[in-house]
């Protein structure tokens, strides 16, 4: 059999190798067996005929000319994954690879192409720009000081009972310059803002918080009910303070950490999706294997950024909250319609499944792990 079989194989090199001949074209050896080589292929070890060693003007014009074809893999990537959600993975899983980009290598390039933008442009994703209120200092006929409470409203019935002042130290209220109260203002996808200027007056509170806070840990309480102060408490009011000062001197402190961070925890979070539709796909696990949907899971978290890409553009003709809904609608609705293609359920089963898959994912997962990397850029950067 084997001599039969290596017989067989001789004869189809001759086969081809006479009929290539007799078009014209010139036979030339395999650069890695030496066997006679005819087309792109070499027929007995597989090494490819070109070796893709081109000038850089060679490689300029094999790029451009791969660009501008109408039916170059890029366009044709790029025409299945925005028109035909799903299609990249159900390729895949059909085994029609070579029509379209790898998911995984799509994916890299898409975020890659999102975080650049961002760098190039000077627009950060996050950042709180501290505005500081006066307060008016109120005293009692016994000296105390109190402030009016900001979230104090006698027509909200769901606030009876809250105090219309809170007690202040007597001195945080006789501070030079006043007391004021601080909030963040966040902007979302703006250019960088250099500098929101605390004055010396609000720097000189915030140092008399810290100093307030420290002399609470030493003494073990608070003056106001005599609670005890825990350490973690104690230790998250410092960071708190530390960190308004540092987004008052440059409120895009947090955008460094997010650009770091959030790349690598959306990576990481790519084998959770997969693995909420695997078992919400369970029923189906002969058919979809798990790499079947992590494909998928590269497939939405490329369009994520896709629709961040658009929503960084709207972000400077339009307000925050139209480009919030713009998010949640654009992956929404893409997510829904990759799902009906991918997995080729009922609209009712898949309407159910992303539904629940969605849910779980965001509550549980995309939200505390952003969450904690705003934490972590707030604490530490």
């Amino acid at each position: 059999m084997e001599a039969i079989l290596e017989t067989s194989a001789a004869a189809g090199i001759e086969y081809a190798a006479s009929r290539t001949a007799g078009n014209g074209a010139a036979a030339r050896k395999c650069a890695n067996c030496g066997a006679p080589l005819y087309g792109r292929y070499c027929a007995t070890c597989g090494q490819e005929r070109d070796t893709h060693r081109r000038s850089v003007l060679g490689l300029a014009h094999d790029l451009f000319e791969d660009i501008a074809s109408f039916d170059s893999r890029i366009l044709r990537t790029a025409k299945a994954f925005l028109f035909q959600p799903g299609e990249l993975p159900r390729a895949f899983r059909e085994g029609r690879t070579q029509r379209y980009v790898p998911a995984l290598r799509l994916y890299f390039f898409v975020s890659l192409v999102f975080f650049l933008i961002l760098s190039v442009t000077g627009i950060a994703i996050l950042q709180f720009q501290v505005v500081a209120t006066p307060m008016k200092v109120f005293r009692d006929a016994r000296g105390n000081t109190y402030i009016f409470n900001p979230a104090y409203n006698p027509r909200d019935a769901s606030l009876k009972g809250m105090r219309r002042l809170i007690p202040v130290p007597k001195e945080k209220a006789n501070l030079p310059g006043g007391v004021y109260g601080f909030s963040p203002n966040p902007f979302f996808f703006q250019p960088t803002i250099h500098s929101s200027g605390l004055t010396p007056a609000m720097r000189n509170q915030l140092a008399a918080d810290e100093r307030l806070v420290d002399r609470e840990i030493e003494s073990g309480t608070r003056k106001a009910g005599q609670k005890k102060v825990t350490d973690t408490e104690a230790w998250i009011k410092q960071h708190v303070y530390a960190g308004i000062e540092r987004l008052g001197a440059n409120p895009a402190a947090l955008n460094e950490p997010l650009t770091t961070w959030i790349p690598r925890v959306l990576f990481l979070l790519l084998p959770v999706y997969a693995l909420l539709c695997a078992l919400f796909y369970w029923r189906q696990r002969r058919k979809f294997y798990l790499v079947d949907h992590l494909v998928f899971s590269l497939s939405v978290h490329t369009f994520t950024f896709v629709a961040l890409i658009v929503a960084v553009g709207l972000a400077q003709l339009v307000s925050g909250g139209t480009v919030f809904l713009f998010l949640l609608a654009s992956i929404g609705i893409y997510v829904l319609l990759s799902m009906r293609r991918f997995y080729e359920q009922s609209w009712f089963w898949t309407g159910v499944k992303f539904l629940s898959i969605s849910g779980i994912y965001t509550i549980f997962f995309l939200l505390p792990a952003l969450l904690a990397v705003i934490v972590y850029g707030f604490l530490y950067s």
